[in-house]
């Protein structure tokens, strides 16, 4: 597979993935925002930097009474490609919520840490200018996708770790996040060739080690060739008691990211005590309709809720049953 048709892949997999049902792609996708919805577009949170260190913000028409959580959606597309401006953490602006779309530099352009590291200082961005727009410094959550889902789990799990030199300032402020929604990210570097190899469901569609392959395109060295590079990019390296809780989701029959770096993952984080949910999706490839489904919207808004909003719900996973895909 090229590398143009491995983008392409991913980026449409990635939109299928979690659009469906959560009926906020058109406004998203066009560029625009809903009624009742403030966009401020292309800030730099690292000013005279890069074109690509730049974030969307989506605001209530009309100021909250009091500072809001936000969710923080970042992007996938094999670290090589996609756009900020499809943004799914769009509609919870309507559930009294602020929302940010972020973009970073692609690999293409700079290898690993390059990438993480925009994510943090957006992050940390975010948290300076947080009495402006009115946002809560200390309830921030992030989702994301494929690469996004990699780059959230970071977050999630190095953060606060000073693990990557800081860019674009706002050093006085955390890099931490509250809250995890991973959707079937890479999580070891590692273990993801053997991984592949070993899964019965279905055959890994990239050639790993070639100029096709964004795993170690990421990275710019073979996979298997220099552990530590692995380890410095995976999330699960960097798990420890203090982590925020996760949410994953991931297709058993994933033909990009092995379903078993999730559950990977899962383990890492429980073994550390963390709070940890993992939705499987039975039958499910790289995204697809069953992860629009209104029920895994009600649970990724439950998932926020219970951490960022501090109310009482509970979060239980979707049954198996109702996310089956029947593959031929």
């Amino acid at each position: 597979m090229s590398a143009v048709a491995v983008r392409k892949a991913l980026s449409r997999a990635v939109l299928v993935g979690v659009i469906g049902a959560w009926g906020c792609w058109s406004a998203s996708a066009a560029g625009t925002a809903p009624h009742g919805v403030r966009a401020e577009k292309d800030i730099q949170y690292v000013p005279g930097a890069d074109v690509a260190q730049r974030l969307d913000l989506y605001l209530p028409g009309k100021p909250a009474a009091k500072p809001l959580p936000l969710v923080v959606w970042i992007h996938g597309g094999g670290w090589r490609g996609g756009s900020k401006a499809g943004c799914p953490a769009l509609r919870m602006v309507a559930e009294g919520y602020a929302a940010a779309s972020v973009e970073y530099r692609f690999s293409q352009k700079a290898l690993f840490p390059a990438q993480i590291q925009d994510c943090q200082a957006a992050i940390r961005w975010l948290r300076a200018n947080s009495g402006k727009y009115g946002i809560d410094p200390n309830r921030i959550g992030v989702w994301g996708a494929s690469a996004g889902g990699h780059l959230v789990a970071l977050l999630g799990t190095a953060g606060g770790k000073k693990a990557f030199p800081a860019v674009g300032g706002n050093e006085d402020q955390s890099d931490r996040v509250q809250a995890v929604c991973d959707q079937y990210g890479p999580t070891d570097f590692n273990t993801v060739m053997q991984q592949a190899a070993d899964d019965r469901n279905i055959r890994n569609i990239f050639k790993f080690n070639t100029p096709s392959d964004p795993y170690s395109g990421l990275i710019g060295v073979n996979l298997g060739a220099d552990k530590a590079k692995g380890d410095a990019v995976s999330p699960v390296h960097y798990v420890s008691r203090d982590n925020p809780p996760f949410l994953i989701l991931h297709g058993t029959h994933d033909a990009l990211v092995p379903f078993a770096q999730s559950e990977e993952l899962a383990a890492a984080l429980k073994a550390k005590g963390v709070e940890v949910l993992l939705q499987r999706f039975p039958g499910a490839g790289h995204g697809g309709p069953a992860f629009g489904k209104p029920a895994v919207g009600k649970l990724i808004e439950s998932f926020f809720a219970k951490h960022l909003k501090g109310l009482d719900v509970k979060v239980d996973l979707v049954p198996e049953s109702e996310l089956t895909v029947r593959n031929k």
